[in-house]
């Protein structure tokens, strides 16, 4: 090039740049809404006009205009304000109705703090000497820099979405645009800037990461005089839409990439292959080669350079095979698109045949930034194999959903957590799916693994294009992996029969086994059938789309294993295996659809008779279960969930005090089996079990280690919350049907195992976990420390308890609230310390609102470090500061510890940090214990080791609920029934009961309906009962609230 062309290209340059400027720096207010394809569909084009027309009226002196989106989807719409020598201010979830109030704080030079995001001073837009500089002030206003969306990402190809106008050249100029071209046209030869790419160690950003260098060499070195590239925009992953922002939000960056790309290889033609469903994006495209190509930057002989070149758009119709080359080629070329094998290579054999490159959007956007800073610049960023940054999309189950740009080697957990604030509505996050529908499926425990080619690939994963969904709780694997082997099964283009038989059979097999009809056996299938297709099809598309039923069958094997054993899906979304999501997050799976609907009609007998059917203990767990039912209950999408739990105390309550009825419908067993079972403990999972199996005929003893029974639910929990009567009550009706109780036993000492295995047909260890966890502190064995659990039991048996007049309560479980209200009622002054935040604390809800009611304080992120000791009792403790630190698997934040510490004065210490069970019995008996003293046994079939003794509730698991340990209870009794009488009896236990399937076109009742309770200021002075039951009119209004969601048809 000449060096009056060059003096004359730098000139253009200078020219549009500082037209740009004033256009971004205008010398008045300037307001940018945010507009690309998320910010109008959350309504920016409503902001926007709202406005234009209050501008107009106002006739104010701003500058409106629209910018792309800066990534942040959650919070759309944003809109952006500059005021001279100010910083610029974002501001989120803009509404016409904010724009009144925005426009008075933007004459008034102020901020809308109502709806303000964060504030920006100054921006690097990367390339050479172009940070921008808005200005200080507002320090009250968080900076961009310390919101956590923003504050973990490193914006490399996104530097300039949401700041410029994309439709402007200049503006695009004005940050840098182009130099990065001119530098490549004017001081490189084509070789050297592929050297740059190379030093960068740039790899292809589509799926595989081939490193991009090589594949241009591999074209450049092609013989022939032709040659094209291509940008494959096709972005075809569900849920992803990176591409689509970046060609929105900055069209000239992708442009000058392919411009600089085509120079390196020696093409004189570019084609943009992208989806018809992008119209936004095609639009922007179309004016931004149209402004391009006007300013000399396309077309013949560029900037004076002897190098001509063009680029043309292709629309795809979306077929997701098109994101293989050889298939995007044959599209183009107006064929159906098909894979082709390879070799020849596209660098070989490509479009009409001759040499041609393709690589994605993002690939093409990060050549003007390494041209600009340097290879080596670019390759200090991200690790020894992934270099550089990578734009996600992060969506799915998270509470802050959008584009995050972040160094290769971040980690999922400061993806999923710091920036994308973890699981929506709170719930516990289970897995990441990354790279696609032919991704794979990445459980929590791996979230500390690198974001990176081959970290993702180990996993069993891929990078892809770069779409990060994450699941919860409520998100089943099994159909998961289903729906992504749909999609790619009717995505496959049929060529080769491993992928289009293949994937059949596998869809097949999936269908079945969400279905309830799989077995065992399928597994091996699908596995079988996973690598066949993996190995044998003939592009990534088939290679590839197994990934999400390999990567479930590794991790989440348990959820394939309920569906088919258990005929259970936990996450409640296989329809077929549940009633309805309620009654699917139920541990004891009650049918509470059903006894909402018979109280309804007003068959309240009836209603409790349906109850018992699945829950021996109503009025219990009307008072105490911890009600996962409410969670999943789709009224929560109206008004509030339904009083589920307490709709079947009111009829367990109504039906205890009604003899007459009770005895009408009081359970009966079937006929005696002959056989007899020993059940130790008689806890919820032992009276449970104990239920089930006498109703199925047999001969049940329960052994207990207390003089009564209900295990906690009589020794542990207080009487203001489950009076003892109603247990005995509910036990009464379990004796009735011919259970024998054998109470002041304790098995291993006073009997063992094996005399119990050997009177009996089969042993039941129902223990429950009873001994406290230590506190592992130095002055724990004074006098004035006590076990929770002893601590209850104490008072529960009527013993003599020794308060100190200041007690502190170390724990925030159930087990911590009802010590400490126990100790308030007993006059001493409680404060409960927990060592995490408060909205970690296990304990129900409602048992911390309450004890914070009765006056009880609650200090959070304090863990003890020493109890004080004078004369041997207890005069204080010693507390360290915590401070929430890193995420852990669950989601949580670890409590970290400061050097602050907090001394109390107090002198008794009630210590409930955990329960775990006395084991040591069971392990010399032979039974096989975990690591923590837990039994070793069948998840579904709840066996030991030891043929003829089961294990269930708290010394398997650990520490259940009320409600939990009583399915485990109910789960044995009929898994043991089905292998001591050859069949599954457990449909023939109960009368059917029918009701009305009606449902009503509204949503009725109104509002839920709250229990009413004794005030706080008087029921800490008494252990009556603290909440009250319905009153029948308002259970009736309540029970009419029900969605009815159990009706399918």
């Amino acid at each position: 090039m000449g060096s009056a062309v060059k003096h004359q290209t730098v000139s253009y340059l200078t020219t549009s740049k500082n037209q740009g400027l004033k256009k971004i720096f205008p010398g008045k207010p300037r307001i940018a809404v945010g507009f690309a394809s998320c910010g109008i569909a959350a309504g920016a084009d409503k902001v926007m006009r709202a406005l234009e027309q209050e501008i107009k009226r106002r006739r104010l002196d701003v500058m409106l205009t629209k910018v792309g989106c800066i990534g942040y989807c959650t919070r759309e719409p944003l809109v952006n304000v500059s005021i001279p020598g100010l910083p610029l201010v974002i501001y989120q979830h803009m509404t016409p109705e904010d724009v009144v109030p925005l426009l008075d704080a933007v004459i008034s030079n102020k901020v809308y703090t109502y709806k303000v995001l964060c504030r920006i001073e100054q921006w690097d837009h990367i390339t050479k000497g172009n940070v921008l500089h808005y200005g200080s002030g507002w320090p009250d206003v968080p900076r961009y820099a310390e919101v956590p969306f923003f504050s973990k990402q490193q914006k490399i190809i996104l530097r300039n979405t949401g700041l410029i106008n994309p439709e402007d050249i200049d503006e695009y100029i004005a940050v840098g645009g182009f130099s990065a071209l001119h530098k490549a046209l004017t001081t490189m030869t084509p070789e050297q800037v592929i050297d740059e790419v190379a030093a960068a160690g740039l790899r292809g950003r589509g799926g595989a990461g081939f490193p991009t260098a090589q594949k241009w060499r591999l074209a450049r070195k092609a013989p022939g005089d032709t040659k094209y590239i291509i940008c494959n925009a096709d972005e075809g992953d569900p849920g992803a839409y990176m591409n689509r922002n970046e060609m929105e939000s900055d069209p000239c960056m992708l442009l000058e990439g392919m411009i600089i790309g085509a120079y390196a290889i020696g093409a004189q033609q570019g084609i943009i292959y992208i989806r018809e469903e992008y119209p936004l994006a095609i639009k922007r495209l179309q004016h931004a080669i149209a402004q391009v190509r006007a300013c000399g930057f396309l077309g013949r002989n560029i900037l004076g350079s002897g190098f001509s070149f063009d680029i043309a758009m292709v629309k795809g119709a979306g077929a997701f095979v098109c994101g293989e080359e050889t298939a995007l080629i044959a599209s183009i070329e107006g064929f159906a698109g098909r894979s082709r094998p390879r070799p020849p290579f596209p660098a070989e054999k490509g479009l009409w045949g001759k040499p041609t490159n393709i690589n994605n959007v993002e690939t093409w956007c990060n050549i003007p930034v390494i041209v600009s800073r340097g290879g080596a610049w670019f390759s200090r960023i991200g690790t020894e194999n992934s270099k550089g940054t990578k734009v996600l999309s992060l969506v799915g189950k998270i509470s802050q959903a959008g584009l995050a740009e972040i160094p290769f080697g971040t980690t999922l957990k400061t993806l999923v957590y710091d920036i994308g604030g973890g699981g929506a509505d709170g719930k516990r996050i289970k897995a990441v799916q990354t790279g696609g529908p032919s991704g794979g499926c990445i459980p929590s425990a791996y979230f500390d693994s690198p974001i990176d080619y081959e970290s993702l690939t180990s996993l069993g994963s891929i990078m892809g294009s770069g779409g990060v969904v994450v699941v919860d709780e409520d998100t089943c694997m099994v159909d998961t992996a289903r729906y992504f082997v749909d999609f790619t099964k009717s995505e496959s283009c049929g060529k080769c029969t491993p992928c289009r038989e293949g994937l059949k059979h596998m869809l097949g097999l999936l269908t079945n086994i969400c279905n309830g009809n799989g077995n065992m056996e399928d597994l091996g299938v699908l596995e079988d059938l996973a690598q066949l297709v993996k190995k044998a099809s003939l592009c990534g598309l088939g290679q590839s789309a197994p990934n999400p039923v390999v990567t479930t069958l590794k991790y989440f094997r348990h959820e394939y294993e309920n569906h088919i054993k258990a005929r259970r899906c936990h996450a409640g979304a296989c329809a077929q295996l549940f009633v309805a999501p309620c009654e699917n997050a139920c541990p004891i799976h009650m049918n509470i659809p059903g006894y909402l609907t018979l109280l309804k009609e007003g068959r309240l007998a009836e209603a409790y008779a349906f109850l018992l059917q699945d829950n021996p203990l109503p009025a219990t767990t009307g008072r105490v279960c911890h009600h996962p039912c409410q969670s999943r209950c789709r009224r929560c999408e109206v008004d509030g969930t339904v009083s589920t739990r307490e709709i079947h105390r009111f009829i367990a309550d109504a039906m205890l005090e009604n003899k007459k009825e009770l005895r009408r419908v009081s359970p009966k067993r079937l006929k005696p089996t002959g056989k007899k079972i020993a059940i130790v403990g008689a806890g919820p999972a032992g009276l449970t079990a104990a239920y089930y199996l006498a109703k199925f005929g047999h001969h049940v003893t329960v052994y207990d280690a207390y003089p009564r029974a209900g295990g906690m639910l009589t020794y542990g929990i207080p009487e203001f919350r489950l009076p003892k009567k109603i247990v005995e009550q509910e036990v009464s009706i379990i004796q009735k049907l011919g259970v024998r109780f054998i109470f002041n036993t304790k098995i291993g000492k006073d009997k063992s195992i094996a005399a119990l295995r050997r009177e009996n047909d089969a042993v039941f260890l129902a223990i429950g976990a009873h001994r406290e966890s230590p506190l592992r502190i130095q002055g724990e064995d004074a006098d004035g420390v006590l076990s929770g659990v002893e601590f209850l039991r104490d008072f529960n048996f009527g013993k003599q308890v020794a308060l100190g007049a200041q007690t502190v309560v170390i724990g925030g479980g159930n087990v911590a609230m009802d010590a400490a209200r126990v100790a308030k009622r007993l006059g001493s002054e409680v404060t409960i310390l927990y060592r995490r935040e408060k909205s970690d604390m296990p304990a129900d809800e409602e048992e911390i609102t309450q004890a914070e009611e009765e006056g009880i304080p609650i200090m959070t992120l304090v863990a003890p470090q020493r109890i004080l000791v004078s004369n041997g009792r207890v005069k204080g403790i010693t507390l360290v500061c915590m401070r929430p630190g890193d995420y852990d698997t669950a989601g949580r934040r670890v409590p970290t510890a400061t050097e602050q510490t907090i001394t109390l004065e107090c002198d008794t210490v009630i210590a409930a940090i955990g329960q775990v069970c006395d084991s040591d019995f069971i392990g010399r008996s032979g039974i096989a214990l975990h690591r923590y003293g837990t039994v070793q046994g069948d998840p579904f079939t709840l066996a030991t080791n030891v043929p003829g003794v089961y294990a269930g509730g708290d010394v398997v698991t650990g520490p259940l609920t009320v409600s939990e340990a009583m399915g485990q209870g109910k789960q044995f009794a009929r898994e043991l029934d089905k292998r001591l009488m050859g069949e599954d009896r457990f449909s023939s236990l109960f009368k059917k009961i029918t009701y009305s399937n009606d449902v009503a076109v509204e949503p009725q009742g109104g509002p839920r309906n709250l229990m009413p309770t004794v005030a706080g200021d008087i029921r800490r002075h008494t252990f009556d009962e603290v909440t009250l039951r319905y009153d029948p009119a308002v259970a009736q209004r309540e029970v009419t609230r029900c969605l009815r969601c159990d009706v399918k048809e």
